[in-house]
């Protein structure tokens, strides 16, 4: 094996690899997340600036898109302990380590995904709060709707690490 392929196996090793992973299932989603809560903390900027009584109301829908990125970070937990890196044990073989990167997938880009739309409809449901603040219950329950793919995202990453 020539200096590039010894850079290679070390690049790729079983460890990087499954670090990767627990990487990527928080980075992805907490991007997901800080552009979902981006999208209704815009829409709760401009309804509090009519009424500054509705911010109460507009909390839930604002944070309604952080639980993916908190999702990402369960998994990479659990990543980090179960592969043995984070008590220093680990010596993963690349098989492990690759198959550790691909138990994380399922949340870092479902968990990215689904708390960018989470916050698209949460911000729609800012404009009922504004017009209808009685219903704004129905708003948050539309917006919940989206979290259900967050979370078998998350469930199907779970039963993989674990």
């Amino acid at each position: 094996m020539g200096f590039f392929g010894e850079i290679f196996k070390e690049l790729f090793s079983g460890n990087n690899l499954a670090i990767l992973g627990a990487a990527l299932a928080t980075v992805l989603p907490g991007i997901g997340s800080a552009r979902g809560v981006n999208l209704v903390a815009k829409a709760t900027a401009g309804l509090i600036s009519e009424d500054p009584n509705k911010y109460g109301k507009s909390m839930l829908l604002q944070a309604l898109p952080m639980t993916q990125g908190i999702y990402g970070m369960v998994a990479a937990f659990l990543i980090m302990i179960g592969s043995g890196i984070m008590g220093g044990t680990a010596a993963l073989t690349t098989a492990e380590g690759g198959y550790y990167l691909f138990a994380a997938l399922p949340i870092a880009f479902g968990g990215m995904y689904s708390a960018i739309k989470q916050g698209e409809v949460a911000a729609a449901g800012i404009s009922v709060l504004a017009k209808r603040p009685d219903a704004v219950g129905k708003a948050v329950i539309s917006a919940s709707f989206v979290e259900l793919y967050a979370i078998l995202a998350l469930l199907i990453s779970l039963l993989l690490i674990l």
